[in-house]
């Protein structure tokens, strides 16, 4: 009996012109090759997740770069349903700032959370323009000891590319993490680059773009991690 593919969904607006959605396809096939594994890959493009979509049948979700999304609403949708339902979850750049921001109003419960993005003047953007861009940039990023992303590398030191302009606002960054959303990985200034999620089997979320190993023939440690996540969570 052939075992049955893994099932993910890719989270976010399709576009062939970003790299990042280029790579992130080659990078689960090729952890799934690593793995020994079947998958089907879907795209659900955020205007097509409303109140009544079914996300169920997934095994895994990836929330991917290049917000803004069409709907903002129903990317954090899809990212509370993988939270809430225990299914292994990754978010990169615009992945993580929204995994960031449904945590802020779902679980902190502020309502008047903000993306600084789609909301520059609001009161509460937990999500503000970083002070120096990090657009086609490569940085180092020393990441926690014990976390699933440390696990995931095998080392505490690590280098990856990113595509960014906005993270965590500072003025918010000690209360977003009192509870059990934890910083993972900070990058050579201090500056918050990765959390993840104590209470989850697998959830983990990055302002690094992780994908873009796969272009140079390289599995992506997390993408692997990803997937050995749900090969777990469906036994």
């Amino acid at each position: 009996m052939k075992p049955s593919a893994l099932h993910l969904a890719l989270i976010g607006d399709y576009n062939p012109d970003v790299i990042a959605h280029q790579a992130i396809p080659i990078a689960l096939q090729q952890a799934a090759d690593a793995l020994k594994l079947k998958i089907d890959v879907q795209w659900l493009d955020t205007d097509t997740l409303t109140p009544h979509t079914t996300l169920r049948h997934f095994d895994g979700f990836w929330c991917v770069p290049a917000s803004p999304y069409r709907d903002a609403d129903g990317a954090l949708r899809a990212i509370r349903f993988a939270r809430e339902q225990k299914r292994p979850f990754l978010g990169t750049c615009g992945g993580f700032q929204h995994a960031v921001l449904e945590y802020a109003r779902h679980v902190l419960g502020w309502a008047d959370a903000e993306h600084g993005e789609l909301a520059p003047d609001a009161k509460r953007a937990v999500i503000a323009p970083l002070s120096c861009a990090l657009v086609e940039a490569t940085d180092s990023v020393r990441l926690t000891p014990y976390t699933r992303i440390a696990e995931a590398y095998g080392a505490l030191d690590i280098d990856e590319g990113y595509r960014c302009r906005y993270g965590i606002n500072p003025e918010f960054a000690n209360a977003l993490l009192e509870g059990d959303l934890i910083a993972s990985g900070h990058d050579s200034a201090g500056d918050l680059r990765a959390v993840e999620l104590l209470d989850h089997p697998f959830f983990v979320a990055t302002l690094f773009q992780p994908e873009r190993a796969a272009l140079k023939g390289t599995p992506p440690p997390l993408a692997t991690a990803l997937l050995q996540a749900c090969q777990g969570a469906s036994r």
